[in-house]
Formats: structure tokens, C-alpha cells, sequence
């Protein structure tokens, strides 16, 4: 126990005070259970351990993929901390710890005056834990870097966000006021090769070498174990993770994708659902409710552009990096689904045509609410929006 503490010491030293992700001024900070769900490598720790630092004493941070754990029961150990004094458990990496849903249940219930907050894979559900924490937790969900976000922490541009309705109704305004700034094409181009990832200021020079690294612990630590998938079956989702990082925006033909793989159709959309739940791919689908896995979505995107930047081997398809672009910024806020005419339907509102400076409104003409996000402009004109400008979304 005392080797824990050293390490929640430790831990809570050199944590950077400055820059907090969007999350952290969204969270109800009051609640007694709180859950922040994640990709590897957004900043889950880092905001937990922020949140920390406000607490004085009473607080300990305890990470479940530790040693300690493969031999002791957390329950055990809070019932020892709280004797203690410690009132408030931050709890990183909880979906590598097998008994965390129910030893969480049981430190909820026991002591009505700790607050826990915790961390895990995005991929966690929470309703299948033994315990029923789906009635007891707030959940939040941690996406990457917004384009806003990297401007604040690599170059201290800091700027408010805007709402959807402000960006489209005023584009032109808040384009010019930005462009005063800075030159946003140069820095958009930065933050779609390493923007997306907090951990790009620790190794920018390796980065995509640390990239890489995180996709195959994301498929071996954290969909595997919790997918019960075998060696061969993890060899067949790097693969497709590799095939579409060569074809995306791709609109799939499943069984001639499944026959290419050798696999089945049902355990290729299976692969497909988990890899969108850990955030390495997003399926884009004509409706977001009620939705089965089985249910071939209409296109699969990596989910970020650092994603299809460093997965392609030779350089990423201009459109490819817009859609998937757009699609990563505004997923995380917004409702975003398959539009019947252009690329995406935003809140059952919006339609947006993604496409380069020349592009028209040819395949949106005569639609209401429709307009053109375009690469490769500073300001917009009429119904055609810079691109860029969505990454201030959040």
C-alpha cells in the first residue's frame, strides 16, 4: 500500500496546470461516481490527476493495471484507505482490472461520502459490468485534440469555441477574425499530421512510430481481452485496420471485404463494431439509433487524420483527409449520419458536402441547409464554409 502512494505522489508532480481539455470544464465535478471513457493516448490521465491537484489530502490515484492488483482486491484496499482518511479514489486504466465493475458497486454502496472517478478503454461497456453502474455513474466520453485545442497547446492560440448554428449564419466574420491571428491552412496541415494526440509534444520527433505502437495496444490490451478474441482473429483486425487505412472513405462491400480476409460476414462486422467502440475507426450510418453491429454501415473512416496520415504508406488521399477530418471534429458534439445527397447529415439538420476550393453545390443544389465545408480556402463565401473552421467546434 505504501508503494501505491509513493506512485499517486508521483504522479501528481510535474502534471501541466496551463492547458485542460474541453472535458474537463463539462464535468459535473460533484457527483459521487463519475466515469471518463477514452482512446489511449487523448489524456484521460492527465485529467484525472489535474482534478487531483485540487484536492488536498484525502485524495489518492491508483492506476488497476498495476502489479498490486493481480494479487489484492481493490475493495480491500479502499476499505484500508478510508480508515485512513482518504475520501476521494481516482482510478486509471479499470478495464484491465477484471472485478473493477463490482468492487466499484461495493465502495459506492459501503461509504455514501467517497467520490470516485475512473478511468477506461472507450470500448468498456459499462452495463456489462456484474454490478449495475449504469444507474449509479455519469459517463463521459474523452475524444482527441480538437483543432482548437492543439492552437492553444502547441502555439498558446487561445480561442472560445463556436456552436454549430454561430459558424454557419456568421463563417465569414469568425474566418476573418481568425485569420488575423494566425495562418490557419499551415497549422490545419500541422494538426492533421500530429495534432489529434496529446502525447505528440512528448515524442514529435517519433510520433508516428508512438502511433503506431498505441493501435496495436489498443487492439491487443484492450479489444481483445474484452472481445475474448484469439491470436488469429487479432491478425485479421490489424489487417483490416491496414486495408482501410488504404481505401477510406470506404463504402464497403462486406462479403467481398470478409472473403478477403478470410472471415466470416457476421465476425468481419463484429470486428468492425469493435474498432469503432476503441475509436480506431467511425462507421458512418444512415441512423445512430437502435442500430445492430450486424447493419452494414453506409462508409468506414479511420477516425482521425493522424490515423489515416501515418497508417497510409505513401501520402493520404486529399479527400480521404477532409471527410475524415470533418467527421472527427464534429462526432464528439453532434449527431452525424449519412446524408442521402452530399456526405453527412449533422443533427437531422445540417447537410454538408465535403470537397477541395473548386468544389460546387452541384450534388446540394435546391437542398435547404446545405452547404460546402472546402479544403484549402481562408474565408468563405456564401454557402461554401472553410474547412478548417469546424475544428472550433470543441
Amino acid at each position: 500500500m505504501e508503494r501505491l502512494k509513493k506512485i499517486s505522489n508521483r504522479r501528481q508532480e510535474g502534471i501541466p496546470t496551463g492547458f485542460h481539455r474541453y472535458l474537463f470544464s463539462q464535468i459535473n465535478w460533484n457527483q459521487r461516481l463519475i466515469i471518463i471513457l477514452g482512446q489511449r493516448g487523448t489524456g484521460k490521465t492527465t485529467l484525472l490527476l489535474q482534478k487531483m491537484n485540487n484536492e488536498e489530502n484525502s485524495a489518492i490515484y491508483l492506476s488497476l493495471d498495476d502489479v498490486y492488483f493481480e494479487a489484492n482486491r481493490l475493495v480491500i484496499l479502499a476499505d484500508e484507505l478510508y480508515e485512513q482518511g482518504y475520501r476521494h479514489f481516482y482510478l486509471d486504466e479499470v478495464h484491465r482490472y477484471p472485478h473493477w465493475s463490482k468492487d466499484v458497486k461495493n465502495i459506492y454502496d459501503s461509504y455514501p461520502d467517497i467520490n470516485i472517478i475512473l478511468t477506461g478503454s472507450s470500448i468498456l461497456d459499462i452495463r456489462k459490468g456484474q454490478g449495475d453502474l449504469s444507474r449509479r455513474a455519469t459517463i463521459y466520453h474523452l475524444y482527441g485534440l480538437s483543432f482548437r485545442e492543439f492552437l492553444q497547446l502547441e502555439y498558446n492560440i487561445t480561442t472560445d469555441t463556436i456552436d454549430l448554428d454561430t459558424l454557419v449564419s456568421s463563417h465569414n466574420e469568425q474566418s476573418a477574425h481568425f485569420t488575423d491571428l494566425m495562418n490557419p491552412l499551415k497549422l490545419y496541415r500541422e494538426y492533421l499530421k500530429y495534432g489529434y494526440y496529446p502525447f505528440y509534444k512528448e515524442v514529435q520527433n517519433a510520433f508516428g512510430q508512438k502511433l503506431l505502437e498505441t493501435i496495436d495496444l489498443v487492439l491487443e490490451l484492450d479489444i481483445a481481452p474484452y472481445d475474448r478474441l484469439n491470436y488469429s482473429t487479432i491478425r485479421n483486425m490489424k489487417k483490416l485496420v491496414y486495408v482501410l487505412s488504404k481505401s477510406v472513405p470506404f463504402i464497403p462491400n462486406i462479403s467481398k471485404l470478409a472473403k478477403k480476409l478470410d472471415t466470416s460476414r457476421n465476425t468481419l462486422l463484429k470486428l468492425l463494431d469493435s474498432l469503432d467502440q476503441a475509436r480506431i475507426v467511425s462507421l458512418l450510418r444512415r441512423d445512430t439509433k437502435g442500430v445492430s453491429y450486424l447493419q452494414k454501415p453506409e462508409k468506414i473512416y479511420l477516425q482521425n487524420p493522424n490515423l489515416a496520415y501515418w497508417l497510409s504508406e505513401s501520402n493520404p488521399n486529399s479527400g480521404n483527409m477532409r471527410e475524415t477530418f470533418f467527421y472527427s471534429q464534429l462526432e464528439p458534439i453532434h449527431q452525424v449520419t449519412s446524408a442521402r445527397y452530399g456526405d453527412f447529415l449533422i443533427d437531422d439538420q445540417y447537410v454538408f458536402e465535403i470537397g477541395g476550393p473548386s468544389k460546387t453545390r452541384e450534388q446540394i443544389r435546391g437542398l435547404p441547409n446545405a452547404w460546402i465545408a472546402a479544403d484549402g480556402i481562408k474565408g468563405g463565401t456564401g454557402n461554401k464554409i472553410p474547412l478548417w473552421l469546424f475544428g472550433f467546434l470543441y
